[in-house]
């Protein structure tokens, strides 16, 4: 007699066993021990489980702007940001989010969702698999959005991992090169052209050449550009404006004065420059005999008539090959005839119509295109200025004439054209050539180059022992089981598919910032373009939103979600040129402040808790901070101190480590036996403070320090320190005040006056609601006091002193709430675990012109543009951090004799890098 068939799991189980993302089927799953509770509280049903360390290490995620050893990424977010919580013992198991958990399946062990109720409620008759937050709503519509709600980010994590987002970027990365490539050899590879031809504008008076950055020349760069050259500007009196605006960049006091139907000279006596107007209004006879540059005419003297045009036409073909042969020597531009507002003509000027003017440009645009047969004119035409005169001919006085601002872009759309590739301005893309490579730049594309053919040849000798390995699918069940003999991966296949990989993306970055491949655009800012991405970054950090682990001050979680939205506004303060508005500039100094705050925080904390002052942690903090950075110095030939913010922190780390470490070592522990230590450590952070004040008021003395060899490699840019010494004095306290928060807070919490459990205010009901009212009084004063800054001097002045109290206050209000502390975004959380790498990335794959600009990856479509490029962006800055993880696994091993002989090779490594890099720098002058 057969027995009868088991039944059907319930479905809260049948949900737990489908797992957040494909990849999380690859590990095994056991039973959650069951947790004491309330019988309508919902208990984690699975978990997976994670085997070996590099497995184990993974689940906790990589604190962006610290390091650890993998049981102390697995204890919490890096050792750099360790709190007194996980230092102290209680260890925190990875994040468990729908965003944590989607990852690219390597080494990364995930927790599936899935709940049961160890006893459904009386009114909840179905045991639905809703986190413990959601377990009280039981009643209609509430439930069924909050079932609604968590189903919502499974099913989109589900079909959406990071795997298969860095994959579509690749395709799209791919796909735009080849487009680009295309592009660029059916129009040309000039960006002149599109300087002199197209654009639009951005607010009322910034033009926004297509697909081009135009610098804004000063005085001495102009002059210096021009430096014993004539110039000569041909027409009517819409020309001799031109002319005027140009003389006005290289002397802003010339005054337009002078007979309106004469010749004007200007000569700067001191970079003997000289520039004429030529007072020619018609292509005639007479212009024929003087030409020397480009020319107008008028059709006013004509009245008009048809005849004249003809007679323009005759004219222009045979002055068309005196300016061909004139521009093989010389830079010839013909500027087209702007249109007028007719509606504002006066009766002697009603002749002048739009329709004849555009007869009298295509008349020109024919004949000088196609006065050499076959090839191209080396006559410009200078189209531009007609566009421009489109947008702002309603502003004319008399409908005629162009308004001073339109003049003024067209002459330095001019200054462009001619000074680029001269003065090769940063922040100038148009009409500049690529760089020539660099030796260093060629010694690292042969590397990268043997690193992705030594992988290649690497992976097609092992292809047959992954294929015996190859999971196999369980028919029954319908899910991929491993075998039982795994081949473990090897060192040198890591290491060599990290560096392939790394290849690849730094050819990316050298194709965006550059190889001239992609196209940039200058910043624009308005309060829409800045404030409504904040709003909507703000609405899916509240999406999504999950328990912490540990509901103690300045948790994991709590600090990975603090350098995430941190990291996203900074981000888009960057694109969004806000730096330019004072009130944002003075909060985003503050969010830049948090970070170091962080720093002094975490790393004081794991010292004091640790004490840990090994090499081992040194070096795995400094490789961390500073692999991506120093391959891009590389790669992108700019120096260390150009990614100004890694100098700062690797130099406030490196005094945090010699001020706790130097003799005596006082640690927690040791000072828990005597109080006298405690007075020990408060002597050692006095002295701290006193060394900060005397180099932040003695520039000279800080200047020698760095100043001296190799230091001065290093933290020297332009030739100097003074931006070194800028930013540094721009945050010297906060660190300081980072590491004296967290011995209050330890010390407090030592003491036990902290009620840090889940749900519990911080301090007593008085006291908390007293300092949540101070915090917030002190939030708000900080905020108003910022945003009626008149003085960025005076501002940044105060700045180091005062940035603690917003920060503080932060803390506070996010902290003494019981319910506040024992939530996080998960979302802004995933963002803070790789915000390292996406500061630094954005300088060159998001950003354009080192910051200056903005990447163009899909011209004529700024929003897409952006939604591509951020997408783009992101999974490059997610997989740099895995890469990084990977080789410091490998070049840190934890052995002392191995390590010192990789920190030789290290060395040698540098001392040659700083030999060619002088024998570069010779080379330049």
């Amino acid at each position: 007699m057969s027995a009868p068939p088991p039944p059907p799991p319930p479905p809260a189980a049948a949900a737990a066993r489908d797992p957040v993302t494909p990849e999380a089927r690859l590990g095994p799953v056991t039973p959650e021990p069951r947790a004491s509770g309330p019988p309508s509280q919902a208990q984690p049903l699975l978990r997976q489980e994670t085997t070996g360390e590099e497995e184990g290490e993974e689940t906790g995620g990589q604190g962006a702007w610290g390091t650890g050893t993998a049981e102390q990424r697995r204890r919490g977010w890096g050792e750099a940001d360790e709190g007194p919580g996980k230092a102290g013992g209680a260890e925190a198991a990875g994040s468990g989010t729908a965003a944590g958990a989607a990852g690219d399946g390597r080494g990364s062990g995930r927790p599936l969702h899935g709940w049961l109720p160890r006893r459904p409620p009386p009114c909840c008759p179905c045991a639905a698999p809703l986190p413990r937050s959601a377990a009280h709503c039981c009643h209609g519509g509430t439930k069924m959005a909050a079932l609604a709600y968590h189903l919502g980010k499974r099913e989109i994590n589900h079909y959406f991992s990071v795997r298969s987002a860095k994959v579509l970027a690749l395709l799209a990365v791919l796909l735009l090169a080849a487009c680009h490539l295309a592009s660029r050899r059916y129009r040309g590879n000039d960006s002149c052209e599109y300087l002199l031809s197209s654009g639009r504008f951005l607010g009322e008076k910034v033009w926004q050449p297509h697909s081009c950055m135009m610098h804004k020349y000063k005085m001495s760069e102009a002059k210096n550009c021009l430096v014993d050259k004539h110039i000569a500007f041909i027409g009517d009196s819409r020309i001799r404006q031109l002319f005027y605006s140009f003389v006005k960049i290289l002397n802003p006091q010339f005054k337009e004065e002078g007979n309106k139907h004469e010749n004007i000279p200007f000569e700067d006596k001191t970079s003997s420059v000289k520039v004429d107007f030529l007072w020619h209004p018609e292509v005639n006879g007479s212009m024929k005999q003087c030409i020397k540059v480009w020319t107008e005419w008028s059709i006013k003297i004509h009245n008009g008539s048809d005849e004249a045009l003809s007679q323009y036409k005759m004219n222009i073909t045979s002055i068309a090959p005196l300016l061909e042969k004139l521009a093989k020597t010389s830079d010839v531009y013909w500027v087209l005839q702007d249109p007028v507002y007719e509606d504002l003509l006066s009766e002697s000027r009603k002749m002048i119509t739009n329709e004849k003017i555009e007869a009298y440009n295509e008349a020109a645009v024919s004949i000088l295109n196609s006065s050499t047969r076959n090839s191209k004119s080396n006559v410009k035409l200078f189209s531009v200025s007609k566009l421009i005169a489109q947008e702002t001919i309603m502003e004319s006085l008399d409908g005629l004439h162009l308004p001073e601002s339109s003049r003024e872009t067209s002459a330095m759309i001019l200054m462009n054209v001619y000074c680029n590739k001269v003065v090769k301005p940063v922040d100038g893309s148009c009409c500049q050539p690529r760089p020539p490579l660099t030796l260093i730049q060629k010694l690292a594309a042969c590397f990268f180059t043997l690193s992705i053919i030594g992988y290649l040849i690497f992976y097609v000798i092992h292809r047959n022992a992954h294929r015996k390995n190859k999971p196999c699918t369980d028919l029954e069940s319908g899910e991929e089981k491993k075998n039982i003999i795994n081949t473990p991966v090897s060192s040198l296949e890591i290491l060599l598919q990290s560096f392939c990989k790394l290849g690849l993306i730094m050819a990316y970055f050298y194709m965006c910032d550059r190889a001239n491949l992609f196209m940039k655009e200058n910043k624009f800012y308005t309060h829409s373009s800045f404030f409504i991405p904040i709003i909507y970054i703000l609405v899916l950090g509240v999406f999504y939103n999950e328990n912490t682990k540990e509901p103690k001050v300045l948790n994991r979680e709590q600090t990975d979600e603090w350098k995430g939205w941190m990291q996203l506004v900074i981000l888009i303060y960057h694109i969004s040129g806000a730096s330019t508005f004072l009130p944002v500039y003075m909060h985003v100094r503050v969010l830049v402040a948090a970070y170091l705050f962080q720093t002094g925080y975490g790393h004081f904390s794991y010292f004091w808790i640790k004490g840990d002052f090994g090499i081992h942690r040194v070096c795995q903090v400094l490789f961390r901070l500073n692999f991506l950075v120093v391959v891009l110095c590389i790669v992108m030939d700019r120096p260390y101190q150009f990614y100004y913010f890694v100098p700062l922190v690797t130099v406030w780390f490196m005094v945090i480590y010699v001020t706790l470490a130097l003799w005596p070592q006082i640690i927690q522990k040791k000072a828990n036996g005597n109080c006298l230590w405690h007075l020990g450590l408060l002597l050692k952070l006095a002295f701290l403070l006193l060394c900060i004040c005397f180099l932040a008021y003695s520039q000279g003395a800080f200047e020698k320090i760095f100043s001296l060899w190799p230091l001065s490699k290093c933290f020297e840019l332009k030739g100097n320190v003074y931006e070194w010494w800028f930013r540094w004095r721009l945050d010297r306290y906060v660190v300081f005040h980072g590491m004296l928060f967290a011995f209050i807070y330890l010390a407090l919490q030592r003491r036990q006056i902290l009620s840090e459990g889940k749900g519990e205010p911080l301090f007593s009901n008085k006291i908390s609601n007293f300092l949540l009212f101070i915090s917030v009084v002190s939030f708000l004063t900080y905020s108003i006091w910022a945003s009626s800054c008149k003085n960025k001097a005076e501002c940044n002045e105060l700045h180091p002193s005062v940035s603690v109290v917003q920060i503080v206050a932060f803390i506070l209000i996010r902290n003494i709430p019981g319910y506040a502390r024992s939530v996080y975004s998960s979302f802004f959380a995933w963002f803070g675990k790789i915000s390292l790498e996406l500061f630094i990335c954005q300088y060159h794959i998001w950003l354009a012109a080192d910051t200056r600009g903005v990447l163009v990856l899909i011209p004529g479509n700024p929003t897409l543009n952006i939604i591509v490029s951020t997408f783009i962006f992101v999974c490059v800055a997610h997989e740099i951090s895995q890469i990084t993880t990977d080789l410091a696994q490998i070049l840190i091993p934890k052995d002392n004799p191995s390590l010192f002989k990789r920190l030789a090779c290290t060395v040698a490594f540098f001392c040659g890098l700083l030999i060619l890099s002088s024998i570069q720098d010779k080379s330049r002058l």
